[in-house]
């Protein structure tokens, strides 16, 4: 059986980094994987979307509407704009951060309200805000790996194993930041 997996946010919010350190516990499980990664224009806080599929036998990167398991989503506008592609008993994880896209910061539209309220009503919704965790823990550049540690619980692997591919995937020196990070999403729902 296929597990879909998608990561989304803006460019800078670690979406990459996030997808290495799945794809390498997947890898580790002994699962066949396939990562796709769209980049908008990420360089400027464009739609950054990541896509990893990983079973036994995977034939294709791309999640299709309706089939994700688990969404990972680092911004509401983000959440909103990728929900559809969850499964009816797929799980969304959302970081409560707003970031305005350039069509809000220069007046041409404005912000949804009550996104997350929004999305609760439809699908099964995990929130937190990650970026002021983060802060809590001194780090605010650790608010994806937060996400991902709330997300965590909804996949196939052990915290000793999420442990063990940060510490192997992360920069040396923020290793164990990047375990607090994880730790706090994972332990606090």
């Amino acid at each position: 059986m296929t597990k879909n997996i998608m990561i989304v946010g803006v460019g800078g919010q670690g979406t990459l980094l996030t997808s290495r350190i799945l794809g390498g516990i997947t890898l580790d499980a002994g699962y066949d994987v396939k990562l796709s990664e769209v980049h908008g224009m990420a360089q400027r806080g464009g739609s950054v979307v990541t896509f990893v599929r990983y079973g036994e036998k995977v034939a294709e990167p791309i999640v299709e509407e309706g089939q994700a398991d688990v969404l990972i989503a680092f911004e509401t506008l983000e959440a909103l704009r990728y929900a559809h592609f969850l499964k009816k008993d797929g799980v969304l994880v959302v970081n409560t951060q707003r970031i305005e896209p350039i069509t809000v910061v220069t007046g041409a539209a404005e912000y949804p309200e009550n996104i997350v309220e929004g999305l609760e009503q439809e699908h099964i919704v995990y929130k937190i805000d990650a970026m002021e965790e983060a802060k809590k823990l001194g780090n605010s550049k650790v608010f994806n790996i937060i996400v991902l540690g709330m997300a965590a619980k909804h996949m196939d692997f052990s915290k000793e194993a999420w442990i063990k591919i940060i510490e192997k995937t992360v920069p040396p020196k923020t290793v164990e930041i990047n375990k607090a990070a994880f730790l706090k999403g994972y332990e606090g729902q």
